[in-house]
């Protein structure tokens, strides 16, 4: 990785981060955004993204336990799986994104969320899901939207489509505003 592909790496794990803290959503969390076009484009960086990212919130909002260990490993694991997902498809498409975020979301709550915390807390299993029906929905709105946001900046394919989309909105815009001058 030459100079140029590190700097961007520390300002992706530097923004994600910054973004988490802001807090947009309730949790809100943009990694997927970042992880899933790199995931097309490298296993390795995006598993060290994924993992990196995760840890490094952990320092900064002192919350490092063993928790850190299981929610950075699930992510990387999933950005390994992505790799693997994004290898057989030559062009990408949003649609794509949102697939995968959705699956890995649901995959990374299922895991951190009834799995872990069943173990880990001596949570009944039930009581589990219950409070984890709301903090996924939550989760799959920020993942969701932060993958919309992030993936076109880059993703060439995704950005190349958007510009497709803007000008059929755009189209239609002019179309209703058109059709609303006869009222």
């Amino acid at each position: 990785m030459d100079f140029k592909n590190i700097k961007s790496f520390i300002s992706q794990v530097v923004l994600a981060n910054a973004l988490r803290l802001f807090r947009v959503f309730p949790n809100n969390d943009p990694i997927m955004g970042f992880m899933l076009p790199q995931a097309r484009k490298s296993m390795f960086k995006a598993a060290i993204f994924a993992f990196s990212t995760m840890f490094i919130f952990d320092i900064i909002t002192m919350k490092v336990g063993v928790w850190t260990i299981v929610t950075a490993s699930t992510y990387a694991l999933l950005a390994i799986g992505f790799s693997f997902f994004f290898k057989k498809i030559k062009i990408a498409k949003i649609s794509h994104y949102l697939s995968a975020s959705v699956i890995g979301i649901l995959l990374f709550d299922l895991i951190t969320g009834p799995i872990m915390s069943s173990m880990m807390f001596s949570q009944t299993l039930m009581l589990t899901i219950l409070g984890q029906i709301p903090f996924t929905f939550y989760h799959l709105v920020s993942g969701i939207t932060w993958v919309v946001i992030i993936a076109p900046v880059y993703d060439l394919d995704i950005r190349a489509q958007y510009s497709s989309y803007k000008n059929q909105i755009l189209v239609q815009i002019k179309y209703i505003s058109s059709f609303l001058r006869l009222f």
